[in-house]
């Protein structure tokens, strides 16, 4: 069975799509089982790089007649450009009569496809009812995709993590005891803003809380505030993160913040637990179907004060936060190794096949 994986760079984009897809390059296993070529149909950059870039990476697509030469294509997209740049990809396969999963990642993708006009929406619908199979990323996206899209050939596959990659990063939480990091694109969706009000009421009671907040996006507009709130020697602001600084971050803390307002399965909360972090999130997208109480504090995003609450809970209580580091290590390595998810991926691919 030959395999093409479609999707971001594995070298040149980041987030969780590259990750995903970094992860099942690198999986002997899968890869051995399987003829598998991986092919970039985005790169980050500017929009008139993206732009450029994708169109040629299409028209390379056409030429060289990839749309034909594979049993399975395997195509990861996200929401906004991504979805309609990939239904050229699956209309051109399609002609071919061949086998399509697609593998459905972004926060925002049911509130991307909401906010478009009615015949945009059925082209959408039209797409991936077209595929052969489609991936949600949680239960929780697999009933709203069935009962938003129609669908009859959507599966949940949760994301997951190479745990050995992430083993420098374990450390005991009492060496680290009011140190907490965050990860991702800063901005309002990641809850960059309240963790800055949260930290705020929360040195009242904790003077040396520190915040690592590791991502682009409005670093400046953050550092800003952060100074206007005179709280700048309590967030640190690092810029990106890449692969060994994560790991620098994630070692120096023993608490993971992530009060979104949009997410899917976040594979930033999979990666500090799967190194013994204790969580802190919202209930958004499926983190609650990882998140209970033995793996942390759950709050409703925006309740800046449950968040300043946590924090402090997190920083008074060793004890706890040592608990749940012990849990979330054997929570990933039961339920979200890397190698579990690509089990599924190839009795997935089985069931297309046939």
């Amino acid at each position: 069975m030959r395999v093409l994986v479609i999707g971001p760079s594995k070298e040149k984009s980041k987030g969780g799509m590259s990750t995903v897809i970094k992860e099942m390059s690198g999986d002997k296993n899968l890869t051995e089982a399987y003829q598998m070529d991986f092919y970039d149909s985005y790169i980050d950059g500017s929009k008139l790089k993206v732009m450029q870039y994708s169109l040629y990476a299409y028209l390379k697509f056409l030429i060289s007649g990839k749309q034909k030469q594979y049993d399975i294509y395997h195509i990861h997209v996200a929401s906004n450009g991504s979805t309609f740049r990939k239904m050229l990809y699956v209309k051109s396969i399609k002609k071919h009569h061949k086998k399509v999963i697609l593998h459905i990642h972004g926060a925002e993708y049911m509130k991307f496809f909401e906010n478009l006009s009615r015949k945009k929406q059925e082209k959408v619908i039209e797409f991936l009812q077209s595929c052969d199979a489609v991936i949600a990323l949680s239960d929780d996206w697999k009933m709203k995709f069935e009962k938003s899209f129609g669908l009859r050939n959507c599966v949940a596959i949760e994301n997951g993590i190479d745990m050995m990659r992430f083993q420098t990063a374990v450390s005991e939480g009492r060496d680290h005891p009011h140190t907490f990091v965050s990860l991702g694109r800063l901005g309002h969706r990641k809850g960059t803003y309240d963790i800055l009000d949260a930290v705020e009421i929360a040195v009242q009671k904790v003077p040396d809380l520190m915040v690592y907040l590791g991502g682009d996006g409005e670093t400046e507009q953050v550092k800003e505030l952060a100074a206007k709130k005179k709280i700048e020697d309590h967030v640190k602001i690092v810029g990106w993160a890449d692969f060994d600084k994560k790991i620098e971050l994630l070692k120096k803390s023993s608490v993971f913040l992530l009060p979104s307002y949009n997410e899917g399965l976040p594979m930033a909360i999979l990666e500090a637990m799967a190194c013994g972090k204790a969580i802190i999130s919202t209930t958004v997208g499926a983190i609650p179907e990882v998140i209970s109480e033995e793996n942390g504090i759950l709050i409703t995003a925006g309740d800046v004060n449950a968040l300043a609450d946590a924090m402090i809970k997190m920083c008074t209580d060793p004890e706890y936060v040592e608990a749940i580091s012990r849990h979330n290590m054997d929570k990933i390595a039961a339920q979200y190794d890397m190698r579990i998810m690509h089990r599924k991926i190839e009795a997935l691919y089985q069931k297309v096949f046939v």
